[in-house]
């Protein structure tokens, strides 16, 4: 029993040594320690922070390899279509798409993977839904990686993000991804980078 609870003690110990503060994980990302000197975009407000930081230090290396391609890749000439990364498992998708209405457009989660979209040209617009007014629609996909949901709209946040910024989502973060932007203008064609990062439990 006395070693069971001294083993207990130094898993909660070492759990809290790990834990970090909001300021310091606010502090590491302003750093920008995890750019690998790629300077082209910015993170959207949108950002889990923390959960960022939590995958970045559990899976560096692939987090290392990202960003490495996107500072040494013209994210503008590169051909359309898929892309393996060096140095990595991971393939990195150029989409010259357009943005659509919210009923041509479907939700989705994953469990296994990190959705990370930057987009180059354009404005996309994004969604991501309440978790309390959200249900269902379709259970887990295992093959694919999804999971959809039926959803309230007018408890969704719909947001936007411009040429030069990027999104994260995390399985926690139900969205929408494509859906016609805010803009005046009606200009819905987009260039985005879209790669499937490894999620660690």
């Amino acid at each position: 029993m006395k070693k069971y609870l001294l083993l207990l003690t130094l898993a909660t110990l070492t759990v809290a040594l790990n834990a970090q503060t909001p300021c310091e994980v606010n502090s590491w990302m302003k750093s920008g320690a995890w750019r690998n000197e790629f300077t082209k975009a910015d993170a959207h407000k949108s950002l889990n922070v923390s959960e960022f930081y939590a995958q970045y230090h559990k899976n560096p290396d692939q987090w290392y390899a990202l960003f490495q391609w996107l500072r040494t890749t013209d994210l503008a000439a590169i051909p359309k279509g898929k892309h393996p990364i060096p140095n990595s498992t991971l393939v990195a998708s150029v989409e010259d798409s357009e943005n659509q209405p919210l009923e041509k457009r479907n939700t989705e989660s994953h469990r296994k993977k990190i959705d990370f979209q930057l987009v180059v040209k354009g404005t996309e617009g994004f969604a991501l839904l309440d978790h309390e007014s959200s249900t269902v629609k379709n259970p887990y996909d295992e093959k694919k990686d999804v999971m959809r949901y039926n959803f309230a709209p007018e408890k969704t946040h719909f947001f936007d993000v411009k040429a030069g910024q990027f999104v994260i989502f995390f399985p926690s973060d139900w969205h929408i991804a494509k859906l016609n932007n805010k803009k005046k203008n009606g200009d819905q064609q987009i260039r985005v980078i879209v790669v499937k990062m490894d999620y660690k439990e």
